[in-house]
């Protein structure tokens, strides 16, 4: 059986799976593992709060074991990481990424300053927590919410025209020469953003996913089993 890597929206929006589902595209290549995107369906609307987070924890954790056998890596698709370290404990030698994480070190790799566009006000306190936390502070140029939740994201015309408002903004006042979309929810908009306010801009679910294969196929993870 061939693995599959499995990318996981941990909220209840299928219409965000989707949008994730398209992102990820590019990368579904001959030779690498392919990628199935699902729903958490006990999940929220959206991941807004830490009690968001806190809730899809365990259910994270019951679907990685049920999809570990036939995973070639497994994707959380959420900006706050939810569950991420209790998924990697319960599912060893299998890649577990998370898309804040990932988008956060490859925005590393193309820019000096990195900025993140936010969906809403009450996100960025946990985010600074998770960039302090994986000493990126240096780094950070600053985080600006565009006044959406995950299920307004849907209408294309206020949303890109919030992002781009928020993306110049993040570039010309808090000098940020890369810019991190802090939602995935987001991932429809990342070519349209970029090339409005003219800096590299990562899609973090795009980023994950291009570790996991990367992960998979180099068999890093084999270590752990010995």
């Amino acid at each position: 059986m061939t693995a599959t890597l499995f990318v996981i929206n941990p909220n209840s929006t299928r219409s965000v799976t989707a949008g994730i589902d398209a992102a990820v595209t590019p990368l579904r290549t001959p030779g690498a593992p392919a990628i199935e995107c699902l729903t958490l369906a006990s999940g929220p609307p959206g991941i807004q709060t830490q009690r968001d987070v806190e809730s899809v924890t365990l259910p994270l954790v019951q679907l990685a074991t049920s999809l570990q056998a036939r995973a070639a890596a497994l994707v959380i698709a959420c900006f706050s990481d939810p569950g991420l370290h209790a998924v990697r404990e319960a599912v060893p030698g299998t890649p577990v990424l998370g898309i804040m994480e990932c988008g956060l070190l490859t925005a590393l790799t193309l820019g000096q300053r990195f900025g993140v566009i936010a969906i809403l006000p009450t996100s960025i306190p946990r985010h600074l927590r998770a960039y302090g936390a994986m000493g990126l502070n240096g780094r950070f140029a600053g985080e600006l919410a565009i006044g959406l939740g995950v299920t307004e994201l849907g209408n294309a015309d206020v949303t890109l025209s919030r992002m781009v408002a928020t993306g110049r903004r993040l570039r010309e006042e808090h000098a940020a020469d890369v810019l991190v979309m802090g939602c995935a929810g987001m991932a429809a908009y990342r070519d349209a953003l970029q090339d409005a306010v003219g800096v590299p801009v990562v899609e973090p679910t795009q980023a994950a996913v291009a570790m996991a294969i990367g992960r998979a196929q180099l068999g890093w993870e084999a270590v752990r089993r010995g």
